[in-house]
């Protein structure tokens, strides 16, 4: 079955679902909007921690998003068991976002879908990306800078089939 025929589900995780993942989220539906793939592809993102559920993203994040035309307005969510079995790839910011989602599947049963959002850049060479919360503007522009090198290059697995192959 060609992969667009189905649609594909994409949980971009971070720790507080306030800064990281929101942005992957609105950046990514902005590009499958822009390539008018929006309704193949499910976009949603949760954090490991509880601490802002329902919150909008962080103000700092929505304006700098603002700026490059990405509308941010996702309410934060907090990550459960059951995610692994509603997405097809589970992707996480960095190496304790790791951690916390593998605690829920102890027995690794999920494992190919969890990965790395930093494994989809092409432009920046990085294993985590950081969190910028407790940074400046320049913080969130770069956090920026990675969700769009990411997301354009999940957009081209999307586009010819070889996103979940991938894994």
């Amino acid at each position: 079955m060609n992969q667009l025929s189905q649609k594909t589900r994409l949980l971009f995780v971070c720790l507080g679902n306030i800064c990281r993942s929101p942005a992957a989220d609105g950046v990514m539906q902005h590009f499958l909007k822009r390539e008018g793939l929006d309704q193949n592809v499910l976009v949603d993102s949760a954090g490991t921690a509880d601490y802002h559920v329902n919150s909008l993203p962080d103000k700092r994040m929505r304006q700098c998003g603002l700026k490059r035309g990405f509308t941010l307005d996702h309410r934060g969510k907090h990550f459960k068991k059951e995610d692994f079995d509603n997405f097809d790839l589970i992707l996480v910011m960095d190496k304790d976002n790791l951690r916390q989602v593998q605690l829920l599947d102890p027995q690794r049963e999920f494992k190919d879908k969890v990965r790395f959002f930093t494994e989809f850049c092409t432009q920046h060479q990085l294993n985590e990306v950081p969190d910028p919360y407790t940074g400046d503007e320049s913080d969130f522009e770069y956090v920026l800078d990675l969700m769009e090198d990411g997301c354009n290059e999940l957009v081209r697995r999307i586009k010819d089939g070889t996103l979940l192959k991938s894994n």
